[in-house]
């Protein structure tokens, strides 16, 4: 008989759909029944996630094999330790506690196609001497929570196309579309606007498909697979006219949701609006879509908002609480409420010694704090302009600024007055400006007069008469 009666693993399921995502917390039990004792060597559980995509070729007598494998975390958790000796575990029912933490990293959601999957499972195994390991496996549903340009997915699309008809036919058709976002639910309804204008001499109808397509790489290859998952067909449109089209495409329940961030997987979704035309080659429009789990639902309706309100970049898991929204003030404030700094706004210190400093009449405006550099900066409100508007066309209602202040002495403090006299002695004024012969006459005057004479204008010295040796 047997020592392992059984062995199994289960973890807590943290909502309805069972589903884990990035940053989650994974609590479980490993549950090991013995019907007598044995001696354990070890005993693990991990977590992990991988991708693997494997598919065969024949080309003549050949086979070829691709095959790829990426892996995406890996924890693991002793639950007996390894470098210990053996352990005597007694006959009856064993459990052991175990938590992982998913990382918060860019991993794509779970998937199971024909030549490849992505699987996220926990796996414990149990080691004994002389004996097989014990193995005990559980896979848990991973959803992705990472969406590339989220804001832009609940845009509206627009296309046109038009097509010029051929031998069997005469005229064009032109039809414009319109879908309501880009990123929808399981289960949500696609609203589809079409206007066509089918100014030929044929019959059309419009068609309106959701086309599933999944790729697999590997080794420089790849394999694709092309699917209708839902389809409308619209009432015909005669010739010579024009329609308005509306369309509800409903998204399958069970439809997989796209995966777009797997180098070796990826499962793409594109609505198709087009003209079936017989005989003809049919005018289409492609649309990208993107189909998301239905815990998504509120979010892509665009009801509530991907990320919490005031948050700076994508979601967090941090395990420490959100800042609160008032922060401690500084023990040493600085002038009108901020924290003090060195900076030419702050006034310098005053000490009782100092002179009073006479702060003259009051302004004609009020005063304004300096503002705050490097910091979002709240303007204090202003009161009307006490001149009127420069822009009122009205000139009654101008008024002219007031005179300016008077300046006012300050009075002289007698306890400050120095011991000598404060008027200082007044020195012999200089005149730096050479003296020149006063002249009358207008130079620039245009008169028939001469002009004055050289000597008149530079009148030279007389040279004295030099002393005889």
């Amino acid at each position: 008989m047997p020592a392992v009666s059984s062995f199994t693993i289960s973890c807590e399921a943290l909502n309805v759909d069972q589903t884990f995502s990035e940053g989650d917390t994974i609590i479980g039990q490993v549950i090991l029944s013995l019907s007598k004792a044995t001696k354990a060597k070890r005993l693990f559980v991990k977590a992990k996630g991988d991708a693997n995509v494997h598919w065969t070729e024949e080309r003549g007598d050949t086979t070829h094999t691709y095959s790829a494998h990426r892996r995406y975390f890996k924890l693991k958790q002793f639950l007996i330790p390894e470098d210990s000796e053996e352990t005597v575990l007694p006959e009856g029912n064993h459990v052991y506690n175990f938590s992982f933490r998913i990382p918060s990293e860019n991993m794509p959601s779970s998937f199971r196609g024909t030549h490849g999957k992505i699987v996220y499972k926990l796996e414990a195994k149990l080691s004994r001497s002389w004996r097989m390991d014990s193995t005990a496996e559980k896979e848990f549903k991973f959803v992705s929570k990472s969406f590339s340009n989220f804001r832009t997915l609940l845009n509206e699309q627009s296309g046109s196309t038009e097509k010029k008809m051929g031998v069997f036919s005469k005229g064009q058709v032109q039809i414009d579309a319109t879908v309501n976002k880009t990123a929808f639910a399981t289960g949500e309804t696609m609203h589809i606007f079409a206007n066509v204008n089918n100014a030929s001499s044929k019959n059309m109808t419009p068609k309106f498909s959701l086309i599933r397509t999944i790729k697999f790489f590997a080794k420089g290859d790849s394999k694709s697979e092309e699917q209708t998952v839902e389809k409308v067909v619209d009432k015909v449109i005669k010739p010579h006219t024009q329609q308005e089209v509306k369309c509800g495409l409903k998204i399958p329940t069970d439809e997989m949701p796209s995966i777009e961030n797997c180098d070796i997987i990826s499962v793409t979704h594109q609505l198709k609006v087009y003209l079936d035309i017989s005989f003809a080659f049919d005018p289409e429009i492609i649309f990208p879509v993107v189909i998301a789990h239905p815990m998504f639902v509120a979010q892509l309706s665009g009801s509530l908002d991907p990320y919490p309100a005031g948050a700076f970049g994508g979601p967090t898991n941090s395990d420490f609480p959100p800042p609160v929204a008032h922060y401690p003030a500084p023990p040493y404030p600085g002038p009108h409420g901020y924290p003090d700094a060195q900076s030419p706004y702050v006034p310098p210190p005053t000490y009782p010694t100092d002179p009073q400093v006479y702060s003259g009449p009051p302004g004609a405006y009020p005063y304004q704090p300096p503002p705050i550099f490097g910091a979002q900066t709240n303007p204090v409100p202003m009161g009307p302009s006490p001149y009127g508007s420069p822009l009122s066309s009205s000139s009654s209602g101008l008024q002219h600024p007031p005179p300016v202040p008077a300046f006012y002495m300050l009075p002289p403090d007698p306890q400050n007055q120095p011991a000598f006299a404060s008027v200082p002695p007044s020195a012999p004024s200089f005149n730096l400006n050479p003296s020149a012969p006063e002249l009358n006459a207008d130079f620039l005057s245009q008169t028939n007069n001469a002009p004055p004479e050289y000597t008149l204008l530079f009148p030279t010295s007389t040279p004295g008469k030099s002393e005889d040796k």
